[in-house]
């Protein structure tokens, strides 16, 4: 593709995301799947634009605002080229580029364009919810949350979101991975909490690694491994991944099993769950077994289940607010219920499998948001209705012979603080 090309397509693409009712990365994905003869450069200058431009939306609306330009694809496009190309009129939108370029840019438009060169990005006049990239209704949210590291916060969740991998005990060693991976030109470090997570440098293409074709590796964000470190799985165990979807946790939990004992991965969506099954067989796991809790035979299942479980694990439903920097137009849509309905699912899932937990075992509820009323609040409220239950502190539940990352009693992670996606874990234990 022509640079000009590149930029039409990208405004193609962002139209079919405006009017998409799914995460611009399904909609991306999609989009290039049906366009094999699309060249891998030009999809990455592509994809790189499109959510720049999404970690870009409030701020670009400001300005579309500010010079009385419609709210288009088109004039977002056009405001991401004038801050960040050069003479962008001439390279992208001059009518000379060729079959496939853009319209030809309009005097106004060039005139907003050359205004825009030369400002700087943030104006003094932005709100600092503008100039944050928070939508209103999640502010005070955010605030309550953070406190005076807001900004820091948000300032991290506009940053592109590291990859990180999780060995797979099951097939190979943290040593052996790192040094198949410098063989194939991947360079990677060890987590800084996970003992079998290493977060990669630069721009890594794992596809083409032996580590990843052989199963040795699964990509998961190392606040995800610690999710499943903290259940404090052992082999022989019974355990329910309750909200499994395609089994990332589900496969660490198996690892950490040594294939001994059972899991039972547990969704709503049927789907969701077989897509699972290649990945368990690529990684060597076979002790997993898939029941989708909205068909009648796995419900009637469920209710003989009653403290059979040494653990539980509650991957929640959520706004996944925790993600925003690798979600970047999560935080302007909602693509699923809204809040409030979120909540009332959250604690009916507490309730629900809590009666699955034996005596002595472990309840771990995680979320991938950083709002206080999906994750301690909901714990709090549990707490108050289940008095069989006790909160098992954070320093108690670590399962390494490092630090914490967090104080006591909640593992609470956030992009700035801890450099992953912001996740939340407690862990509860059943009285004896």
């Amino acid at each position: 593709m022509t640079p000009a090309a590149r930029i039409a397509t990208t405004i193609t693409v962002l139209e079919h995301i405006k009017n998409a009712k799914i995460p611009m990365d399904n909609v991306m994905g999609d989009w290039f799947r049906s366009r094999r003869f699309v060249g891998s450069k030009d999809r990455r200058e592509i994809a790189d634009r499109l959510y720049r431009i999404a970690r870009h939306h409030a701020r670009y609306g400001w300005w579309l605002e500010r010079l009385g330009l419609a709210d288009l694809p088109r004039s977002r496009v056009l405001i991401d080229c004038a801050f960040f190309d050069e003479k962008p009129v001439e390279r992208y939108f001059s009518g000379n580029g060729g079959r496939y370029a853009p319209e030809a840019a309009t005097d106004e438009e060039a005139r907003i364009v050359e205004t825009l060169c030369v400002e700087a990005m943030h104006h003094v006049d932005m709100p600092d919810a503008v100039r944050l990239e928070i939508p209103d209704w999640a502010f005070p949210k955010l605030e309550q949350r953070f406190g005076d590291n807001i900004e820091a916060e948000a300032q991290a969740m506009q940053e592109t979101a590291y990859l990180d991998v999780r060995v797979n005990m099951l097939k190979s060693s943290v040593e052996q991975v790192l040094a198949s991976l410098k063989k194939d030109g991947v360079e990677a470090e060890k987590c800084a909490y996970s003992d079998v997570g290493l977060r990669l440098k630069g721009k890594a293409y794992l596809a083409k690694t032996k580590a990843f074709r052989e199963g040795w590796i699964e990509i998961q964000d190392e606040g995800s491994q610690l999710i499943s470190a903290l259940c404090g799985v052992k082999p022989g165990m019974r355990v329910m991944d309750f909200c499994a979807g395609g089994g990332g946790k589900t496969l660490a939990l198996a690892a950490a099993m040594q294939n001994k004992g059972s899991i039972v991965a547990m969704d709503n969506d049927a789907r969701r769950l077989e897509k699972g099954r290649k990945r368990y067989r690529k990684a060597g796991v076979h002790n997993v077994e898939l029941r989708c809790i909205d068909e009648p035979q796995h419900q009637k299942w469920f209710k003989r289940q009653k403290q059979t479980m040494d653990v539980v694990l509650v991957d929640a439903p959520c706004s996944s607010s925790g993600t925003w920097r690798r979600n970047p137009d999560l935080r302007w849509r909602q693509f699923g219920p809204d809040l409030e309905a979120i909540k009332l699912s959250q604690g009916d899932i507490l309730s629900r499998v809590a009666k699955c937990v034996k005596p002595g075992g472990r309840l771990v509820y995680a979320t991938c948001s950083v709002f206080r009323e999906e994750n301690e609040d909901q714990i709090e409220a549990f707490l108050s209705v289940h008095p069989d239950f006790d909160l098992i502190p954070l320093s108690q539940a670590w399962p390494y012979h490092s630090s914490a990352p967090c104080v006591d009693p909640y593992l609470a992670l956030s992009p700035a603080q801890n450099h992953t996606d912001g996740f939340f874990t407690a862990v509860l234990q059943k009285k004896a």
